[in-house]
């Protein structure tokens, strides 16, 4: 559809349909490939430490959880680290931050780079995060959501002692139905209606949007967390959308009945998580902001990054646990 921020992930009636993950190997302990090998027959990558390099953008809060979990897992050491550049022109997400614009370890200049290594036909859009194999520069997954949810049962051998369960066994059921609608509804539903291009599409994605967000905020009212009293995989998940929701969603997104700041209990589980540690360590409102209002050119043509809002609140006794 003309218009659309990424057309082809849009609907015939204006609605953003975002597109499948195309690499779902993953690291596990079962995969029967022997060391430094490659994945065996149903796509697993042999489980080792220092091998792998996950690629994350501090903008990007799909990549933003897969850093968060990381590392209040303990993997920092296990699982290396790269950064692209918040700033993503037509040949996607690119290593400017490193010396000569090329990661120090893959030695690519763009996450581009793998993707075509792995697969040389792939024309979708390059996505981070990405965890990619130092030793071949393929990309293993893009997948993330299982990404996150692997770190914390695959690669359990490796994680801190005091690390905490973000995936309970006994909480799973009620956790994926949680997270799944968080997903639908908050997570992808401000890029619903960011990139909506009918009036029809956007209008649905707004309303289910402040619905789960109202739900979710009766949920918090009597709870420190989604599940409970300690921090699993469902929070992470919904904090990286919601420390973006000020900054990039209510303006650039038109997701504006009300900002985070005007939704108290919502608010204060923010300011909760941000103050936690692990998590508002992570975060970089400059790279979010340059990276919403300096690559969407459909939705903001002059580029233009906004001063605002005032980021001192989330240092502010937030009054939960």
């Amino acid at each position: 559809m003309s218009g659309a921020q990424f057309s082809a992930e849009n609907s015939g009636g204006g609605a953003f349909v975002r597109q499948p993950n195309r690499f779902t190997g993953r690291v596990t302990p079962h995969s029967t490939s022997p060391e430094g090998g490659g994945p065996d027959e149903q796509g697993r990558w042999p489980l080792e430490a220092g091998r792998y390099r996950l690629i994350w953008c501090r903008a990007c809060p799909w990549a933003h959880r897969a850093r968060i979990v990381r590392g209040l897992l303990g993997l920092d050491e296990v699982i290396s680290l790269g950064t692209v550049d918040p700033i993503r022109d037509e040949r996607g997400w690119r290593f400017a931050l490193d010396p000569d614009g090329f990661d120090p370890v893959l030695g690519i200049g763009f996450l581009s780079e793998a993707y075509l290594s792995t697969d040389p036909d792939y024309t979708g859009r390059v996505t981070v995060p990405a965890l990619v194999d130092t030793l071949t520069g393929r990309v293993v997954t893009n997948d993330y959501p299982q990404l996150t949810l692997d770190f914390s049962t695959e690669w359990r051998r490796f994680h801190a002692p005091d690390a905490p369960d973000l995936y309970p066994v006994e909480l799973r059921p009620e956790m994926d139905a949680l997270m799944a609608e968080i997903h639908r509804d908050v997570n992808n539903g401000v890029y619903r209606c960011g990139f909506a291009t009918s009036q029809e599409a956007y209008d649905e994605a707004f309303t289910a949007l402040f619905a789960r967000l109202d739900a979710l905020s009766e949920r918090l009212a009597g709870r420190r967390y989604l599940m409970g009293d300690t921090i699993t995989e469902a929070d992470v998940r919904l904090f990286t959308t919601l420390v973006r929701f000020d900054v990039a969603y209510h303006g650039h997104f038109k997701c504006n009945q009300r900002k985070l700041t005007e939704m108290p209990v919502l608010w204060a589980y923010a300011r909760d998580l941000f103050q936690t540690p692990g998590f508002g360590e992570t975060v970089d409102f400059d790279h979010i902001k340059r990276h919403y209002y300096a690559t969407h050119d459909m939705i903001n043509p002059t580029r233009i990054v906004p001063l605002g809002p005032d980021l001192s609140g989330w240092t502010t006794p937030h009054g939960r646990g």
